[in-house]
């Protein structure tokens, strides 16, 4: 199994990013990661444009694939900020997560989402807390 067919396999655990509102991850590194959303109808609010909080969605798990994916630490949110700079115009979505700063017990990532044709429709930064060891659980 390659790496990334294993990180894979471990998110699936994250049942409402990965099952619910259907994120793929395309790939990942150490201290990144892109995930992609197909958008369909079940993502679109009362304007007709990707909900705030699927793209969110998005966000969030290619920053924790980035943070935990090639680590044996365990990492979590510990605060987020998204600004949404434009309604999406394609069907598909693309979030790029990318460590900015890893430290003992704290990291910050920033993370840049777009539209198949382009569009820039948001970018967030998260920061992450170390909790542990990912084998201790």
């Amino acid at each position: 199994m390659s790496a990334l067919e294993e990180i894979r396999h471990r998110f699936e655990n994250d049942r409402f990013a990965m099952g619910t509102t259907g994120v793929v991850i395309d790939s990942a590194e150490p201290g990144k990661a892109v995930c992609s959303l197909v958008l369909e109808e079940r993502h679109l609010n009362g304007n007709n444009v990707p909900m705030g909080g699927a793209v969110f969605t998005l966000a969030d798990i290619a920053c924790a694939v980035a943070a935990n994916g090639y680590s044996e630490k365990k990492t979590v949110s510990q605060q987020a900020s998204i600004t949404f700079l434009s309604p999406a115009r394609g069907k598909r979505l693309t979030a790029e997560a990318v460590c900015l700063r890893s430290g003992r017990t704290t990291a910050l990532y920033a993370v840049d989402i777009k539209d198949e044709l382009g569009t820039y429709v948001a970018h967030a930064t998260m920061n992450g807390y170390v909790i542990g060891d990912s084998r201790s659980n």
